[in-house]
C-alpha cells in the first residue's frame, strides 16, 4: 500500500477500487509491527481497528460515513478512550481503565475516526524529548539514535514513520508544535478553549490544548473542525462558533499583512541555518506581495521563567491526587497514611515529574508566592498585552519553531534548565492562549527538519490554516 498524506488520498484510492478501509487497517497495524522499535505506541488496537474498519467501510459503502471516515489516528496515552487504559505513561495510572471518552475522542469516533491504538508520550506530558515515559523513550524516525520532540512524540513518530494517517496529542508549552517539528510534520496548537480538555489528563489547566499532527493542512483542519466546539463538562470550553475549516482554506481568508519576531531570529541560539531559511521564507512571501515587516518583542526572556513557574504550580495542584489512596499507584509496602502517600508517589512519579512537582509546591509555599508566582502572572499580563498590541496591527506572527532540529537522545544529561530553554519560541502561544502552527519548513544538513512556526490572534484558526495552507502550496517549503 502507497503512503497516504491526506484523508483525501484515502478516500481517493478507496473510490477507485485500489483499496478499502480493513485492507488500509492492516497495513498500519503491520507497519507497527514491523517498526516496534521506535516505541511510538504503548498499546495497538488491532481487534478492534479491524473490527471498526468493516463497520465504517460498509457505511463509505452506502454514502453514510461520517466526515472522518478513513481517518486511522493514534492517541495520545494522556487523553481518555472509554474501557482503555490511560496512564499518561506514569507509573502512576499504569493500570488506570477510563470509565468514559474525552470529549474530542467522542467527536471523533462519532465521526467515524479509527483510534488505532495510543501513542507514547513524557510522563504527564512533562518533557521535551519523550525519554521522560514510564514505558521508555520514543526514537525519531527519521533517525534513530535522536529524539522525537515532545511531549506527544510518540504520535508524532507514528504519524512520520507512517503507522497511522494522523495523531492528536497535547500541548502545553509546544508539546505538539516541537515534535512536529523534529519530525517533519504540522503540528496546530489550537486557542486555548477551543477544544475542550474534558477527558484530557491535566498538566496545566490554564496552559493544556488538545490538537492534530498531520502531514496536510486539510486533515487538521477537518480533524479540529470536528473536535472543536463548546462543552457542557467544560466551562474552559468556548462557547464560539466553530468555523467548517476544512472548506474556508482560501486566500480570502489570508491577510497579507505579517510581522516576524526581532529577538527570536537574532537570538543566538538559534540554528543559523534556520534562521537563514527563516529569512528566506519572509523574503518568498515578499516576493509574493506580502508586508513582512520586522516587529520587537521585549520579553523574549521572560517567557521561560514565567511558563515554568505558572505550569508546575498547576502540575503541584493537579498532581496532589494522586497520593496512592484517592487517585494512582499504591506502594506495596505502605505505612500510616502519610507513609502510604510518600512511598506512593515516590515510586509512582518519575524523575522529572518529581522535579517540577516539587518546583511548584515551592514557587507557591508561604513567603514564596508573591515572590515567584505572583510576579509570574503579572508578567504573563505583559507578555498578553504585548501580543495583542501586535496582533492588532498584524494579524499573523512568524518566529521559528524550535532553536535548532531534533538532537541526539541523552544529550541532556540532569541540566533541565538546558532543556526547558528549548521551548523558548513555542511557549509563546501558550502564555498568550492563542494558536499556533508549525509548518515543516525544510531541512539541516544533518539530514533532520525543522519548522516555521506562525501565531495568530484569538480564534483566528481559520485565517492560520487559510495561510498555512497557501504557504505549503505556494511556497517551496522543503
Amino acid at each position: 500500500m502507497k503512503a497516504f498524506r491526506s484523508l483525501s488520498d484515502v478516500r481517493i484510492s478507496i473510490s477507485a477500487g485500489e483499496s478499502d478501509l480493513p485492507g488500509i487497517v492492516s497495513t498500519y497495524l503491520a507497519r507497527i509491527r514491523q517498526k516496534k522499535n521506535l516505541n511510538a505506541f504503548i498499546e495497538v488496537f488491532e481487534e478492534e481497528a479491524l473490527r471498526e474498519a468493516a463497520r465504517i467501510q460498509d457505511k463509505i459503502s452506502s454514502g453514510t460515513a461520517g466526515k472522518l471516515a478513513g481517518m486511522v489516528i493514534g492517541l495520545k496515552d494522556n487523553i481518555c478512550y472509554k474501557g482503555h487504559t490511560t496512564s499518561a505513561s506514569s507509573r502512576s495510572l499504569e493500570n488506570y481503565q477510563s470509565i468514559y471518552n474525552a470529549t474530542a475522542v467522542e467527536r471523533l469516533l462519532k465521526e467515524d475516526a479509527i483510534i488505532i491504538g495510543r501513542t507514547n508520550c513524557d510522563e504527564f506530558a512533562m518533557g521535551g524529548t519523550n525519554e521522560t515515559s514510564y514505558h521508555g523513550p520514543v526514537q525519531n524516525p527519521i533517525d534513530h539514535s535522536r529524539v522525537p520532540g515532545g511531549s506527544s512524540g510518540g504520535s508524532a513518530a507514528a504519524v512520520a514513520a507512517e503507522l497511522c494517517l494522523a495523531a492528536i496529542g497535547s500541548d502545553t508549552g509546544g508539546s505538539i508544535r516541537q515534535p512536529a517539528s523534529f519530525c517533519g510534520l504540522l503540528g496546530l496548537k489550537p486557542g486555548y478553549g477551543r477544544v475542550s480538555r474534558y477527558g484530557l489528563i491535566a498538566y496545566g489547566s490554564s496552559f493544556d490544548q488538545i490538537g492534530p499532527i498531520t502531514h496536510s493542512v486539510s486533515d487538521a483542519a477537518l480533524i479540529l473542525e470536528v473536535i472543536a466546539g463548546a462543552d457542557d463538562f467544560d466551562s474552559t470550553a468556548s462557547d464560539e462558533v466553530v468555523p467548517d475549516y476544512s472548506s474556508l482554506l482560501n486566500e480570502e481568508n489570508i491577510s497579507r499583512k505579517l510581522a516576524y519576531l526581532s529577538e527570536p531570529i537574532d537570538h543566538p541560539g538559534l540554528d543559523p541555518l534556520i534562521r537563514e531559511r527563516t529569512l528566506g521564507i519572509i523574503e518568498s512571501l515578499r516576493s509574493e506581495g506580502f508586508q513582512v515587516d520586522p516587529v520587537s518583542f521585549p520579553f523574549l526572556d521572560y517567557l521561560v521563567p514565567a511558563y515554568y513557574i505558572m505550569a508546575t504550580a498547576e502540575a503541584s495542584s493537579n498532581l496532589a491526587r494522586y497520593d496512592g489512596i484517592h487517585y494512582g499507584h499504591r506502594s506495596l509496602s505502605p505505612g500510616d497514611r502519610k507513609n502510604t502517600t510518600i512511598k506512593s508517589r515516590s515510586e509512582g512519579f518519575g524523575t522529572e515529574v518529581k522535579r517540577r512537582i516539587m518546583t511548584g509546591t515551592f514557587v507557591l509555599s508561604t513567603g514564596y508566592y508573591d515572590a515567584y508566582y505572583g510576579k509570574a502572572q503579572k508578567a504573563r499580563r505583559l507578555i498578553l498585552e504585548k501580543t495583542r498590541e501586535i496582533l492588532a496591527e498584524y494579524p499573523f506572527i512568524i518566529l521559528p519553531t524550535t532553536p535548532r532540529p531534533a538532537f541526539i537522545q541523552g544529550t541532556m544529561g540532569d541540566d533541565p534548565v538546558a532543556l526547558y530553554l528549548e521551548d523558548i519560541f513555542t511557549i509563546h502561544a501558550n502564555l498568550a492562549g492563542i494558536p499556533a502552527i508549525s509548518l515543516p519548513l525544510g531541512e539541516h544538513p544533518n539530514g533532520m527538519p525543522f519548522g516555521l512556526q506562525i501565531m495568530s490572534s484569538g480564534f483566528n484558526e481559520t485565517g492560520l490554516l487559510s495561510l498555512s495552507n497557501y504557504m505549503m502550496n505556494t511556497l517551496s517549503l522543503a
